[in-house]
């Protein structure tokens, strides 16, 4: 079967590899489409991601659905929930399942051997974390479950938004989704920023109120500095400018979530103003039972087909992920496995 294998910085390859057997408690899925995420692209170009380097050959991947080949929804359309937690670490315990210290996450490199991915045409997988998708969702939508439940975990982090007027930093595809997320849960204003005006055309079709060019200070969609009307901020472009922006706009005794992730080391912030604002940071990583509500949200709004921007089939899997990396061109491309 093909799968995609990152070996290094740079060095993408589709390989041929011996298709999986599933072992007791898994199920066998035909994978129908994987969606390329920034973690992913990191993994290409750099090697790692955040604090999380290669150390061997990775199938990537965590975005995936596609058709059970066994068990009883054999035959059935399926998401993965790509999340494996320990079950019994304090974390677990605490309800607090997507920071486990010993989780395994398909297509990641945090531990070795690494877990691998989602990005071939068989994967077997834990049969609790496949889901069957609700009625009239198509496998192309539903793409987009995993990060859509990264945005709303965000959101959820962020405590009550309805009513609220929030900002998001970075309108790449999780950006757009915290934008659909944060509507959805009630939010009164959303405010989106980016460097490129595709970006931004991707949120406004999310459902941003504002579009921002982060780059253009005369901007009037700017929210007032001396005067900020935004309650939440979401951080999710991964850039210290960013978090800056965030902490300089949202109102005294506001919210900030750090989404994105930041570039390994030290990351400069005015601190400052965290104590002499009161404001909140707090961080947001994965996601756990969001899943679900992500999958019931997909079936219920076809507007988020806007997002998915390209289908390129595994062969051509160099070029989807030198698209995918072009945010210029595209939000989010989708690897086809065909079947």
């Amino acid at each position: 079967m093909p799968a995609c294998v990152i070996h290094g910085p740079g060095d993408l390859r589709v390989e041929e590899r011996a298709a999986p057997t599933p072992g007791p408690g898994e199920v066998l899925v035909a994978v129908r489409y994987g969606g390329i995420c920034g973690s992913d692209l990191h993994y290409w170009r750099h090697g790692g991601v955040g604090d999380f380097r290669l150390r061997e050959p990775l199938v990537p991947g965590h975005e995936v659905v596609g058709a059970a080949s066994s068990g009883p929804l054999a035959g059935a359309a399926v998401a993965v929930h790509p999340a494996t937690p320990c079950g019994v670490c304090p974390e677990c315990a605490d309800g607090r399942r997507q920071v486990c210290r010993d989780t395994r996450y398909l297509g990641s490199a945090a531990r070795t051997p690494h877990v691998q991915g989602g990005f071939a045409a068989e994967i077997a997988v834990p049969a609790d974390q496949v889901r069957p998708l609700p009625q009239g969702l198509p496998l192309r939508r539903a793409v987009l479950a995993e990060p859509l439940s990264v945005a709303l975990h965000a959101v959820r982090r962020a405590g009550a938004v309805s009513g609220r007027r929030v900002l998001v930093t970075g309108a790449g595809p999780i950006g757009s989704l915290v934008v659909a997320a944060a509507k959805a849960a009630g939010a009164a204003h959303v405010t989106v920023t980016d460097l490129l005006p595709a970006a931004l055309g991707y949120a406004r079709a999310a459902g941003a109120d504002v579009v921002v060019r982060a780059d253009d200070p005369a901007d009037p969609g700017w929210p007032s500095e001396t005067d900020p009307a935004v309650d939440v901020a979401v951080e999710a472009s991964g850039t210290a400018a960013g978090l800056e922006c965030c902490l300089r706009l949202v109102r005294r005794g506001g919210v900030v979530v750090q989404l994105g992730m930041l570039p390994p080391g030290k990351s400069p912030f005015p601190g400052n103003l965290l104590v002499s604002r009161e404001i909140e940071l707090r961080g947001a990583f994965r996601f756990d039972t969001e899943f679900d509500d992500a999958l019931r949200l997909l079936a219920a709004e076809p507007a988020f087909d806007a997002l998915v921007s390209a289908v390129v089939p595994v062969r051509e899997a160099e070029s989807a992920f030198t698209l995918a990396a072009d945010r210029s061109r595209s939000c989010k491309v989708l690897l086809d496995f065909g079947g």
